[in-house]
């Protein structure tokens, strides 16, 4: 992908997005400029409900159906773990196993188990167990993140 930086000294700030086809990587970026106005849609019960993705704890696919869980509620949603996983990373969502997405940001402590596994105590008690797969790519977003905030 080419891009190109321009520094203006006058007039209105502009991004212009050009593209062939609509790819991940094109989503990831349209998102990022709209930032946190992004909602996901979900159903509790039988009525579709926008929600805000900074109100998910973490996403979890079961029996081939995916779930958000807030503090609150439960909702389904129609989007698969892959495509909400490319959705939400730039907002500090990550993909901690197979069947689930942490929310990064309501991540209380974290504590190492045996077999490289980690622990994460959620933000309402529950504890998400990230595998040993995803435990290393984990440990260095956080570092990744530290080391942006002594910054």
């Amino acid at each position: 992908m080419k891009y190109t930086i321009r520094q203006i000294t006058e007039g209105e700030d502009e991004i212009i997005i050009q593209y062939r086809r609509m790819t991940p990587d094109i989503e990831r970026i349209l998102n990022v400029i709209n930032g946190t106005n992004k909602k996901l849609s979900g159903w509790k019960e039988k009525t579709l409900t926008l929600i805000d993705p900074n109100t998910i704890l973490y996403i979890e696919s079961v029996d081939g159906k995916v779930f958000a869980y807030t503090k609150e509620d439960v909702l389904r949603l129609d989007s698969s773990l892959n495509q909400l996983e490319q959705l939400l990373t730039d907002i500090n969502f990550f993909r901690c196993s197979k069947s689930m997405i942490v929310n990064i940001n309501k991540v209380e402590s974290l504590k190492s188990l045996p077999s490289n596994r980690i622990d994460a105590s959620m933000c309402n008690g529950e504890h998400i167990i990230i595998s040993r797969t995803y435990a290393s790519d984990f440990r260095k977003r956080l570092k990744r993140g530290a080391d942006n905030e002594e910054n």
